[in-house]
C-alpha cells in the first residue's frame, strides 16, 4: 500500500510538472503575441524618432481594448501588402485640412510638440479631409520626406489596417527606450 501511495504522487508531481510547463509555455507565448511583434522601420519617414533599420516591439493587445489615440505611433498593413509605421493625427469622425503650414482638426490648429504641428507639403489634405467611422489621418515625423495619409498610395487608413501600437525600440542598442 505504502509503495502505491508513493507511485500516485510521483505521478502527480509529474503531472504538476507537465502543466506548469505548459502554462508557461503558454503565457510566454502569449506575451511575446501581444507585445513581442517585431517590426524593422524601413526609410527616414519617423526621423527623428525612428529612423530607418530601428527595430520596435509592437503591442498588439491594446487596441483589442482601446481605439488608437491621437499622437499614437501605429504600425499598419497598407493595400498593397507593406507594412508601415506613422503617427496618428486625425480620428474617426475628424477632418483633418493642412494650410499655411499648419495642421488643423476640425478647422482648429491641432495642439501637439511644435514639430509635429507643421507641415509644408499639404498632398491630399490640402482639401478638408473627413475621416469616416474607423478611419485615421496618419503621418510621418519627418513631414517632408513621408509617403503618408497625404499621398494616395496610403490615404486614410483603416482600423482593420492597423496591427498595434509601436511601443519600444530595442535595436539599435544605442536607441533602446520608449517610442515617444
Amino acid at each position: 500500500m505504502e509503495f502505491y501511495e508513493e507511485e500516485v504522487s510521483l505521478v502527480r508531481r509529474a503531472v504538476g510538472w507537465i502543466v506548469d510547463i505548459i502554462v508557461m509555455i503558454a503565457l510566454a507565448w502569449f506575451v511575446v503575441d501581444s507585445f513581442g511583434t517585431q517590426v524593422t522601420i524601413s526609410g527616414q519617414s519617423m526621423t527623428p524618432g525612428l529612423s530607418g533599420g530601428d527595430v520596435v516591439l509592437v503591442d498588439r493587445l491594446r487596441y483589442s481594448f482601446t481605439d488608437p489615440q491621437r499622437l499614437d505611433v501605429i504600425v499598419f498593413v497598407r493595400e498593397d501588402g507593406r507594412t508601415n509605421v506613422k503617427r496618428v493625427i486625425g480620428l474617426p469622425g475628424e477632418t483633418v485640412q493642412i494650410a499655411d503650414g499648419l495642421i488643423y482638426i476640425d478647422g482648429q490648429p491641432m495642439e501637439a510638440e511644435e514639430s509635429l504641428c507643421h507641415v509644408s507639403l499639404a498632398g491630399l489634405a490640402e482639401r478638408p479631409v473627413i475621416l469616416d467611422e474607423g478611419e485615421y489621418f496618419v503621418l510621418g515625423d519627418n513631414r517632408e520626406g513621408s509617403e503618408d495619409s497625404r499621398s494616395a498610395s496610403i490615404g486614410n487608413v483603416k482600423r482593420s489596417q492597423i496591427q498595434g501600437r509601436a511601443w519600444f525600440c530595442i535595436l539599435p542598442l544605442l536607441e533602446i527606450g520608449f517610442v515617444k
